[in-house]
């Protein structure tokens, strides 16, 4: 097995930062995973961490109840547990194999999922947190079908971390990946170099997008636009763009409202996802379409995908293009298997520079929900691009009430293998728990979605109505921030570069990292001033930037 080229980096960060390295005593997090199946299994991931050179326990120790498994003794509460095994089939083509966790006190019935095949080895990662000690815990897979199955299980491994190991992790990343050094050179016009210029940096722009959803009530507001504006550089319309509210009534189409919310969008410079075509969910198909079968559904869509492509060609940077699709099929009842297909190359001629999404819930928040394990989302994805789908993107949903980080982490490394886009699209906390425990775990969720390497942006499922939000708001109905708000506000803070400024050095030059985005640089040198801009883009390289005066 290659090492991990981001492994690599953060070993060269631990080397050559010893700020880092100094306050740094623990593992670094490996974001290795596969998806395909193979002949022999690869060497377990950290030397298989605590469990290293422990055998699983078989049927005949166990009286059959928990096969294969591994007795686990005085697990840490708070500590975040990664997992990881291969593992093999015998008695059926393939089934979905479930990996839990039984403590004294607490069941956790899924820490990991992994569609296993007969004759080859499929990797299996995931994870959990304990809420409270245990002396002795066992860890076992069993077969999620239901079938007569042989279970066996190698190269298995458990990596603790504790909270400040993963924090120093996540921050490597985010420094890695979401910054870059940036060295500014100022001379002057017979390029001789000026020592003591005062320099002033600010990031006028973010590259990272995190926006929020946003409905018709923010049309007229204008304290909640600039609210909004001030904070997100991207949005989506909650459900203005969805079939039942542009065609209400078969042929009356109407985009009036997104048309308004599009208008806002483009004044203050922000991108949006187009959410949604099609939502195969039938409740929330309009109602007309319901009794349509044949070639008038046909006809129908048809017209839906035409109309909507037209009016916003290369206006949505994205679009959801058959909405939770995992867990509804109205359209392929009524259509046929390959309707779905059908959906995505009809949208792609439509307006081909927009990246097509899957987009479902139940893939990063749990691994509970047989219709939506990451293998199941992998399949599925891998099925639409075996039929000539474009431009794929993968959208994860993000609707959480207890976050499993180490679980959210490894479904997305295992996404990641599929080199495709993956944004976090609809992001909030249920509101079955009260606002402070949210604002906690909303920081958790986004601190795993900013610091993953794989993750191109994060939105928000926060359109404020004057009734509420539909599980989570960060503001009241005054705009006064709730203390999700409060934690949404301090991240945008953190994951900026703020007004930074010093003098050049003897060799004329004035270092920093800085966010990726765009900049604005002013120089000053007696009396002379120069100012100046400059894109700072990812690579591993410093950005040079030269400034005369």
């Amino acid at each position: 097995m290659e090492e991990s080229p981001i492994n690599c980096l953060l070993v060269f960060i631990l080397l050559t930062c010893p700020v880092f390295a100094s306050s740094f005593d623990g593992p670094l997090y490996d974001f290795t995973a596969y998806t395909e199946c193979k002949a022999e299994v690869e060497r377990p991931l950290y030397n298989g961490g605590i469990l290293k050179d422990q055998p699983a326990v078989k049927d005949s120790e166990t009286s059959g109840v928990y096969s294969p498994a591994f007795i686990l003794h005085n697990l840490t509460p708070g500590n975040i547990y990664c997992f990881s095994s291969w593992v093999k089939i015998e008695g059926a083509s393939s089934a979905l194999i479930t990996a839990s966790l039984n403590t004294e006190n607490k069941t956790y019935n899924c820490i990991g999922t992994v569609l296993a095949k007969q004759g080859c080895w499929s990797f299996l990662k995931g994870g959990f947190i304990l809420d409270s000690p245990s002396k002795l815990s066992i860890l076992y897979f069993q077969n999620s079908d239901n079938k007569d199955l042989k279970i066996e299980v190698a190269s298995t491994s458990l990596q603790p971390f504790t909270d400040q190991q993963w924090r120093m992790n996540q921050q490597y990343i985010i420094n890695t990946k979401r910054k870059r050094a940036v060295t500014i050179h100022v001379s002057n016009v017979q390029g001789q170099t000026l020592q003591g210029a005062e320099i002033s940096i600010e990031q006028v722009a973010k590259d990272f997008p995190f926006g929020s959803a946003i409905a018709k009530t923010i049309l007229g507001n204008l304290p909640y636009q600039n609210w909004f504006a001030k904070r997100f550089n991207a949005a989506v319309f909650e459900n203005e763009l969805k079939w039942y509210a542009t065609e209400p009534e078969q042929g009356k189409v109407n985009y009036n409202i997104s048309d308004q919310m599009m208008e806002f969008v483009r004044a203050n410079q922000i991108i949006a996802r187009g959410h949604n075509i099609f939502w195969e969910d039938p409740r929330y198909t309009p109602a007309w379409v319901l009794n349509l079968t044949g070639p008038a559904l046909q006809s129908a869509v048809n017209s839906r995908i035409q109309s909507l492509m037209s009016q916003y060609r290369e206006e949505f940077i994205h679009w959801d293009v058959s909405n939770e699709m995992l867990h509804f099929d109205f359209y392929e009842q009524k259509l046929g298997p390959n309707a779905t297909l059908h959906f995505f190359e009809t949208a792609h001629r439509s307006d081909p520079l927009s990246t097509l999404f899957m987009n479902d819930f139940n893939v990063v928040e749990t691994c509970s929900d047989v219709n939506s394990t990451v293998d199941n989302y992998i399949s599925r994805l891998k099925e639409l691009r075996r039929g000539g789908v474009f431009m794929d993107g993968i959208g994860l949903e993000g609707h959480f009430t207890t976050p499993n980080l180490p679980l959210m982490r490894a479904i997305l490394d295992k996404l990641a293998t599929l080199g495709l886009p993956i944004w976090l699209t609809e992001v909030d906390i249920s509101n079955t728990l009260d606002k402070e425990t949210q604002a906690v775990y909303l920081e958790q969720v986004l601190r795993e979605g900013f610091s993953h390497p794989s993750v191109n942006g994060i939105m928000l499922w926060t359109a404020l109505h004057p009734n509420g939000c539909y599980q989570m708001c960060l503001t009241d109905n005054n705009l006064q921030n709730l203390p999700a708000g409060d934690v949404v506000d301090k991240l945008l803070k953190e994951w900026r570069t703020g007004e930074i400024g010093g003098e050049t050095d003897d060799h004329g030059s004035y270092s920093f990292f800085g966010f990726l985005g765009e900049y604005k640089i002013s120089v000053k040198y007696g009396n002379k001033t120069a100012s100046s801009t400059f894109s700072l883009c990812q690579g591993a390289e410093t950005r040079h930037v030269s400034i005369q005066l």
